[in-house]
């Protein structure tokens, strides 16, 4: 989560789900994923991407029930994001606009859910935090994207957002 004015610095309430834009609990991600989360998407689909271009990958469906005015939800087809949350969000006027990291996924920092603060803010030195609280950081090798972070009262990462600086789906 977090456009780098922080679109509405309330990332939060879409990062806390992987999320529906209604608000829903936080994703159980089914299926443990691999490889490298970002800087410019992940499992074949990239931020920026038009609707079309996501859709002709073939990895990805559609997630009833979650669009919005602005967006729509989707999920990774091989990594089903659970009943009440989305995997991604393409919005019709940016395409791709953010997607979720899935369990197993890691950004090319190695940082993943289960990463602790002290590893986030080892990893990412230049973290920043949001005004609702969330930390975040500028997606190091694409200028057009941020990595946003909520994390638990363990101090554990629950779930991990790439967005575009300017996205249109959460705010």
């Amino acid at each position: 989560m977090t456009r780098h004015t922080m679109a509405g610095t309330t990332l939060a309430a879409a990062l806390a789900a992987g999320l529906l834009l209604a608000g829903a609990a936080p994703a159980a991600q089914a299926a443990t994923a691999g490889g490298t989360f970002g800087p410019h998407g992940y499992g074949g689909v990239r931020l920026g991407m038009s609707a079309k271009a996501a859709k002709a990958t073939g990895r990805i469906t559609h997630k009833r029930g979650t669009d919005s005015g602005t967006c729509t939800g989707w999920e990774l087809k091989a990594h089903p994001a659970g009943r009440d949350a989305v995997g991604l969000y393409i919005s019709k006027k940016h395409g791709v606009a953010m997607i979720f990291a899935p369990k197993g996924a890691r950004t090319p920092a190695g940082i993943g859910l289960g990463s602790t603060r002290t590893q986030l803010k080892r990893a990412y030195p230049k973290l920043k935090t949001a005004a609702s609280g969330f930390p975040y950081i500028k997606a190091p090798g694409n200028p057009k994207a941020y990595y946003a972070f909520l994390l638990n009262g363990k101090g554990r990462i629950y779930q991990i957002a790439l967005a575009l600086d300017n996205q249109d789906c959460a705010n």
